[in-house]
């Protein structure tokens, strides 16, 4: 499964599956209990291909965040989301060095690292870019 199908609904904990579309809105499946749930356009909800942290230089895209966390962990698991704010920023130094630490807050790592288990520990470890692959099948076809 692909990060553009994984949805973060402000207000509700964890991480969504995107089942279907419906006239006000669509139908998610939460990745903690499996529970589904209608959600309206009322509701701020963010895709996570599209999410992106702030570095002093440029916005680095969480998908590349976490293929940074994967490779550090060997495809495991990394450290508690509830680890101290001196652990998770510590560790989030190690993965990306020039996170800009004034807009990068230590709530956003605690999100970070457990969106990060949470996919993992649901076996979701696809982090690559849907739209350079696009680009790949494009050019493949075109060169045909």
């Amino acid at each position: 499964m692909k990060l553009d199908k994984i949805l973060s609904i402000s207000g509700k904990p964890g991480l969504f599956e995107l089942k279907a579309q419906t006239r006000g809105g669509f139908i998610a499946e939460s990745l903690i209990d499996g529970k589904k749930m209608p959600v309206s356009m009322q509701n701020n909800v963010s895709i996570l291909s599209e999410i992106a942290i702030y570095t002093y230089t440029e916005e680095i895209p969480l998908r590349e965040v976490f293929q940074k966390i994967y490779d550090k962990e060997n495809g495991e698991k990394s450290i508690d989301h509830k680890s101290s704010k001196d652990q998770l920023t510590s560790y989030f130094e190690e993965i990306l060095p020039d996170y800009d630490q004034d807009r990068v807050y230590p709530s956003d790592i605690k999100k970070v690292i457990q969106w990060y288990n949470l996919l993992i520990s649901k076996d979701i470890t696809d982090f690559s870019d849907p739209k350079a692959e696009e680009k790949d099948e494009k050019s493949t076809s075109e060169e045909e």
